[in-house]
């Protein structure tokens, strides 16, 4: 009797409209999901104005220039897109071939990240998947979340402590915390203590507000706090402001790879300050796309 049901439940719907209202919810937006599944923007307009009147409800309503998914969207977009994922599967399960695929990934990362991993990525899809194009992107990580979530942005790379049921998170690698300083203003012994830590100024790198709380967290788990001279968003030029001062910049390890080590020296934080993963982020819905997770497996391979 279900089997029965579930025959007539298909008869009346055209399941190219749900691989439609897949493509609008992780796009919101006509035009993108219309060049995602090369089709016009009049036949997307259309699916979608079949589907709001198939599901009795309007599924993505228009504030300012964007589209926002109502509740009744957003209750369905996981379930859809595994359902979608598992026909995906049956049909079609090694359809990606990345030495002829033409695809753009957008990626938010810090340049921390980019200095780190992306000339190695590059240089792997130049060889092997030369028709992979790549848009790079800075955000804060509400930022990151957040376009990962409205679908602006097929991946994110970073640190993410609290993240919505909706992403799934996988770790690239463990990251601890430095102190960059000139080698001239260091003691004599060599060792930064903490009331030398507490009395220099300090470079603070953030990124629109966001900062670095971990570090903040720290101070005040044990009372104290640190003045603030520089606040920047710029990790390539941070560490060139701390030769010939004597300012401290608190950072992560991996991202002072390339200092100039004659003048400046790496020591331990006279403190405790957690150590952290650095993660990617993406949208439980695209845990179908195959061309994602074949890139998602290639920058973990280039960080193995």
């Amino acid at each position: 009797m279900l089997s029965m049901q579930l025959m007539n439940d298909l008869r009346r719907i055209d399941l190219n409209l749900l691989v439609i209202l897949d493509a609008l919810l992780t796009e919101q937006h006509v035009t993108r999901a219309a060049e995602r599944l090369h089709l016009s923007q009049p036949a997307v307009s259309h699916a979608l104005a079949r589907l709001r009147d198939m599901l009795g409800d309007p599924l993505l309503v228009r504030q300012g220039g964007s589209l926002v998914p109502t509740a009744r969207a957003l209750e369905l977009a996981t379930p859809l897109a595994e359902a979608l994922a598992h026909v995906q599967a049956l049909l079609a399960p090694n359809r990606f071939d990345p030495a002829s695929a033409k695809r753009r990934f957008r990626v938010a990362m810090s340049d921390y990240s980019a200095a780190i991993f992306l000339p190695r990525l590059v240089r792997m899809l130049r060889r092997d998947a030369p028709g992979i194009d790549l848009q790079i992107i800075q955000a804060s990580r509400e930022g990151m979340v957040d376009a990962v979530l409205n679908g602006d942005l097929d991946l994110a790379a970073g640190v993410f402590p609290d993240t919505p049921a909706e992403l799934r998170i996988t770790s690239l690698f463990e990251e601890h915390y430095t102190c960059l300083v000139d080698r001239d203003s260091l003691p004599a012994d060599g060792a930064l203590d903490l009331a030398t830590y507490l009395s220099r100024p300090h470079v603070l790198l953030e990124m629109r507000g966001s900062g670095t709380p971990e570090i903040e967290r720290a101070l005040t788990a044990i009372r104290q706090r640190r003045h603030v001279a520089i606040s920047l968003p710029h990790w390539g030029v941070a560490p060139q402001l701390i030769e010939g001062t004597d300012l401290i910049l608190t950072v992560s390890s991996r991202g002072l790879l390339n200092i100039d080590h004659q003048a400046l020296v790496a020591v331990p934080p006279p403190f405790h300050i957690p150590s952290f993963a650095v993660e990617l982020a993406w949208h439980a819905r695209r845990g179908g796309d195959v061309g994602l997770q074949w890139f998602i497996g290639r920058v973990q391979d280039v960080l193995a």
